[in-house]
């Protein structure tokens, strides 16, 4: 069995740069990973690029070629890799071994993973490979400043959630970055009566039904947890990893390691 992180989230929300610092603590602690690239219209990286889907298609050749936007060139981009899914990608992914542990670097725009299929499909021929993914939603926990913000967060992530159907680690990234972080870690845990009343406050009279049924979703999917990732402190990225690893069930079919002990002398 392979494993595998698929690293989605908004644009900006530090996808590239969790990969990097992933990939350095890996190799610190001597923990072999491969870094997948899957945005088309990336150029630079702080990592090895293992696999990359600029080897199948080209962002700005598309766009040359097609007479595409941004968007829709990236778009047609992510369908080219659907549609090679059992040729090149196939043929790549026999290159690595059973056990490889895989992080695909995914593009930032919001609809290939709230309602667009490709990514939805994508896993899928991951699980006919027989790998174990988990999807790490990294979200900027400077976005985290008040509680409508935080729910349009849970929106998202929950929809990313419920349209790829696997394991789901939400992460609040960037916490370097906060100065004031007892307002993050407010929304960290949060009590769901304390968010309806405060959504009430903020929002009109009217929204009242709105913000209960808002409030009543995210806590029913358990989806108010979010763990704080502070990519400058090695004991934090080894937290994240490691509930990411119990997701997934790394390591798990790992053979124990019996140290033999001499046996003492008997005077």
């Amino acid at each position: 069995m392979g494993y595998a992180q698929l690293v989605i989230g908004p644009a900006g929300s530090g996808k590239s740069t969790y990969c990097s610092k992933l990939h350095e603590h890996c190799t610190t602690v001597g923990r072999n990973i491969h870094i997948i690239n899957l945005d088309p219209a990336a150029e630079n990286f702080d990592y090895p690029v293992a696999l990359d889907i600029r080897e199948l298609v080209s962002l700005d050749d598309v766009m040359e070629e097609l007479g595409l936007g941004p968007n829709g060139g990236l778009l047609y981009c992510m369908e080219h890799l659907e549609d090679n899914l059992d040729d090149w990608l196939t043929e790549e992914l026999d290159n690595y071994l059973d056990d490889d542990y895989l992080v695909f670097d995914c593009p930032g725009q919001i609809e290939l993973f709230s309602h667009v299929p490709v990514l939805k499909n994508f896993v899928d021929h991951l699980k006919r490979k027989n790998f174990s993914i988990c999807a790490v939603y990294l979200l900027d926990s400077q976005f985290m400043t008040d509680v409508t913000k935080f729910i349009s967060g849970c929106m998202s992530s929950l929809s990313a959630m419920v349209q790829l159907e696997v394991p789901h680690v939400n992460i609040l990234s960037k916490m370097d970055l906060v100065a004031k972080k007892k307002d993050v870690e407010d929304f960290l845990n949060p009590e769901p009566q304390v968010l309806l009343s405060e959504l009430n406050q903020r929002m009109a009279p009217q929204f009242a039904k709105l913000n209960k049924s808002l409030v009543e979703l995210v806590d029913n999917y358990g989806m108010v947890s979010f763990v704080p990732l502070n990519l400058r402190k090695a004991t934090s990225i080894s937290y994240v990893l490691a509930q990411i690893d119990t997701c997934i069930q790394y390591g798990e079919d790992a053979d124990v390691k019996i140290k033999d002990f001499d046996p003492e002398d008997e005077d």
